[in-house]
């Protein structure tokens, strides 16, 4: 009998390098010339949300370019940001939060599971829970899944990444 080859579909980030890049956006924040005395903060709360606070518009516009920059450079998606619209804080001040997305939603899975059958693959995708398993017998054809679904990334709003190969 053939050995099942698998691999999993999730979205995750490292949150190491996330609590990493906040600090270097902290640290930026107090150096640079623009955002000096600006009282801007920029808050990492219980992996679920990052919270930027500052002057005004344009400071705001700033922060959150560096902060995409910093989430680049260690090597995580700027798709896990997910921004909500901008308030008005305390004293004059607006605020912004990102949600932060881990985990596939229902939809989403549904979505990539049509799309790894419209491949006609003799692979089979299952949803457990929040990722996605991917099995058949032919690793090539699991390569042509993770291949298509890369095509495809642009079109799913989440980072994937692809876990767990057993081949």
């Amino acid at each position: 009998m053939a050995k099942e080859c698998s691999f999993d579909i999730v979205s995750e980030y490292d949150k190491q390098e996330l609590v990493n890049a906040i600090d270097q956006v902290k640290r930026e924040l107090t150096s640079r010339f623009d955002l000096k005395n600006s009282n801007s903060e920029v808050e990492l709360e219980a992996d679920k949300a990052i919270t930027i606070t500052t002057n005004d518009e344009m400071k705001l516009k700033n922060i959150i370019d560096i902060l995409q920059t910093k989430l680049v450079k260690r090597n995580l998606s700027i798709k896990i940001l997910s921004p909500k619209s901008i308030e008005n804080a305390l004293g004059g001040n607006v605020r912004q939060v990102f949600e932060l997305k881990k985990g596939l939603s229902q939809e989403l899975a549904k979505t990539i599971v049509n799309d790894i059958k419209a491949t006609k693959l003799k692979v089979q995708a299952s949803i457990q829970g929040e990722q996605v398993r991917v099995t058949g017998k032919d690793k090539d054809d699991l390569q042509a899944v993770i291949q298509t679904l890369r095509k495809n990334e642009d079109k799913y709003d989440y980072p994937l990444q692809f876990t767990n190969y057993r081949g």
